[in-house]
């Protein structure tokens, strides 16, 4: 297809040029243009702080406690010393830890599962009624509140109810993440049509038969959502076990680690090995989990 002038006299704008029935035609949509190039860039630069803090992790842990202070970070280690990770697994107290870390985690995403689901789908299908649609506002207030703001009362309430141990670290991480729960919740189950509730209950259904078998179900990629985000604050979390469990051999796995380090600063491949030993899980659950993330949240935003 030839290209001609444009017949007002005006040269084209850049990357446009003219079909011969003086049409504009848009440069090749396959070549990168300046801004695909600038937000190439900007990615790569955003990548580095992930890649670095984690290039200097694994080198720092595989290197011997001489290497780990010869003041080069970022030096490959030569030779790799596994010790690390078995000194981290005993000086630690990692398998302890871990087990702590991972009952809590799972209780929090159990609860948050199912009672932010709960919660969502009795405010999503009674919006009208001002009892139910000032909770949900109540709900949104409450994520605006910073656990450190209520520490002292938390801390106070949980030694009266002799809730100063793992089990009550879970159950305030089931209401700490309750409000966003529910709003990711409330938005995904507005994008269900009414019409696939009212047909099961015109077969008999109740409202229990309706939610568990046909609503829940429905929920999958929301469920994985909220289990992945609820697992995630659980895992790291560090301030609420610190403050609320009394017994220190009860702790998870990042108040076990600032105990090592605050005990023995010097020995950091050691505590090196226990911070990836300790990201493990949480990289692992993300990799598989994070199609089921993105759709969630596109969904729960998008209808």
């Amino acid at each position: 297809m030839a290209v001609v002038p444009d017949p007002a006299g005006v040269a084209p704008a850049a990357g446009t040029t003219r079909t011969t029935d003086g049409r504009p035609r848009p440069a090749d949509p396959g070549r990168p243009g300046r801004s695909a190039l600038v937000t190439t860039i900007v990615l790569a630069l955003c990548s580095l702080t992930v890649l670095l803090p984690l290039y200097l992790t694994l080198t720092m842990a595989f290197k011997t406690p001489e290497q780990s202070v010869d003041g080069n970070g970022f030096s490959l280690p030569s030779p790799l010393n596994p010790q690390s990770f078995v000194d981290a697994w005993n000086l630690v107290g990692f398998p302890t830890a871990f087990v702590i870390s991972a009952l809590v985690a799972a209780a929090s995403v159990f609860g948050v599962i199912v009672l932010g689901s709960l919660a969502a789908y009795a405010i999503a299908r009674n919006w009208d009624r001002r009892l139910f649609r000032y909770s949900y506002y109540y709900l949104l207030a409450a994520m605006f509140i910073p656990f450190p703001v209520i520490a002292l009362p938390q801390v106070k309430l949980t030694a009266l109810l002799s809730l100063d141990n793992p089990v009550g670290v879970a159950v305030l991480h089931v209401l700490f993440q309750l409000s966003f729960s529910v709003l990711l919740y409330s938005a995904f189950l507005r994008s269900i049509p009414a019409e696939l509730e009212e047909s099961a209950r015109l077969d008999g259904a109740t409202t229990w038969q309706v939610f568990t078998q046909l609503i829940f179900p429905l929920l999958a990629p929301m469920n994985a959502t909220v289990g992945i985000f609820a697992f995630l604050a659980a895992w790291n979390d560090f301030m609420m076990p610190s403050l609320i469990t009394a017994d220190p051999d009860l702790q998870t796995i990042p108040v076990i680690q600032q105990i090592f380090q605050s005990s023995f600063s010097t020995d950091y491949n050691v505590a090196f090995a226990s911070y990836l030993m300790a990201m493990a899980p949480t990289i692992v659950v993300y990799v598989f989990a994070q199609r089921w993330v993105m759709s969630g949240v596109v969904r729960g935003a998008v209808k």
